[in-house]
């Protein structure tokens, strides 16, 4: 009765812990920043809405948003694209979408960190391919040996999330480089996932299209400005990937919200500042949970980007009990096989909740 893609995943793990959860719980469980969107982007959706620019635009969007994405791409990630190879999307999600339709043939292996971000395993399962997950190293990174000893002659994408979602880590320059000699050498396409490339606390965000040009590089505004809900993704590479991603994308969206896009523009090309703060306080709560955490003897590889701490815990249930408890985790085999024996915290809270959130551990996890 239903296809036998859609039957082979799952209802994603970091959903489901919303379930059951009393009204008041602690939300450390969803990915999203507890900041409002900067005025001056609201603003300019709002001058949008009152110019009547609600109509459809252009398939890979609007030609000035494509040209300030060129723009930051040079500034902020050391490449060079052109705007007919940047194509704006309904959320960082759709790019992913778009991008393993486009590679991904049925019984082709996709190349994901384990543990990875839940729509890595799904969205690849949906284009028919084959996951291979590749195990995180005592640091939680992705390593280019690693990734190495799983590339088969069937391999066709490797997955590269830095900063990390569910970890928080952030792969060195190094590593990145290798993974693009890596994937060069075997003719791999990578797909570079780069949402949290601002909130880096330790280190530097390192793009690998800056080395090899076999990489869709794929970001949003959603976490930067605070903008999950106006879903706006976009995604870079050469040309001829853009143009097939397009396909896909002409059929199952046909453009990305106008209203939306020119909030986006405004994003990229405005004052950066409200970034700023909010990373510093990104940095303020993480350093409130590794003290939580050091002082109750829970083991958690510091975070060095993103908002997502990924402690060890020996109790498998730990999530359920905290749930029960009012405090929203997710488990960390939501992310994949690996990730046993930990749990994901999102502190894109409030101090006060974080600290609220820590005491209830205490009582339940220790």
């Amino acid at each position: 009765m239903f296809s036998e893609r859609v039957k082979s995943i799952d209802i994603s793990g970091i959903r489901k812990m919303f379930e059951g959860a009393c009204p008041n719980a602690i939300n450390l469980g969803l990915g999203q920043p507890d900041f409002d969107t900067p005025e001056h982007i609201k603003k300019a959706a709002i001058d949008a809405i009152n110019k009547g620019f609600t109509g459809y635009t252009a398939n890979l969007g609007i030609p000035e948003l494509r040209e300030a994405l060129c723009r930051k791409f040079e500034r902020d990630n050391n490449f060079k694209v052109a705007s007919d190879e940047v194509i704006v999307t309904s959320g960082a999600s759709e790019a992913l979408h778009l991008a393993l339709q486009a590679l991904v043939d049925k019984g082709d292996e996709v190349l994901i960190p384990d543990p990875g971000f839940v729509s890595y395993s799904a969205l690849a399962k949906m284009a028919g391919g084959k996951v291979a997950g590749v195990p995180l190293g005592e640091e939680l990174t992705l390593a280019p040996d690693a990734v190495n000893e799983r590339i088969t002659s069937r391999t066709r994408v490797l997955v590269i999330n830095s900063p990390s979602n569910p970890t928080g880590t952030v792969q060195t320059k190094q590593e990145i480089k290798a993974l693009a000699e890596i994937a060069e050498d075997n003719n791999i396409t990578i797909i570079s996932d780069e949402v949290y490339e601002h909130f880096i606390y330790q280190g530097e965000h390192v793009s690998p299209a800056q080395f090899t040009d076999n990489v869709i590089t794929i970001n949003a505004v959603s976490k930067t400005y605070a903008m999950t809900g106006w879903r706006i993704g976009y995604a870079a590479a050469r040309k001829e990937y853009i143009e097939q991603m397009l396909k896909v994308h002409q059929y199952i969206q046909a453009c990305a919200c106008s209203i939306a896009q020119k909030a986006a523009l405004a994003a990229i090309e405005g004052p950066q500042e409200c970034v700023t703060g909010m990373r510093e306080s990104f940095r303020a709560r993480r350093d409130i949970l590794m003290d939580g955490f050091a002082s109750m003897g829970i083991k958690c590889v510091k975070p060095q980007g993103a908002f997502y701490a990924f402690p060890e815990v020996e109790d498998e249930d730990a999530a359920q009990k905290l749930l029960k408890s009012g405090v929203i985790v997710v488990p960390g085999t939501a992310f994949g096989e690996h990730g046993k024996g930990h749990i994901r915290i999102s502190y894109a809270t409030s101090e006060a909740n974080l600290k609220r959130a820590l005491g209830i551990m205490e009582t339940v996890l220790t």
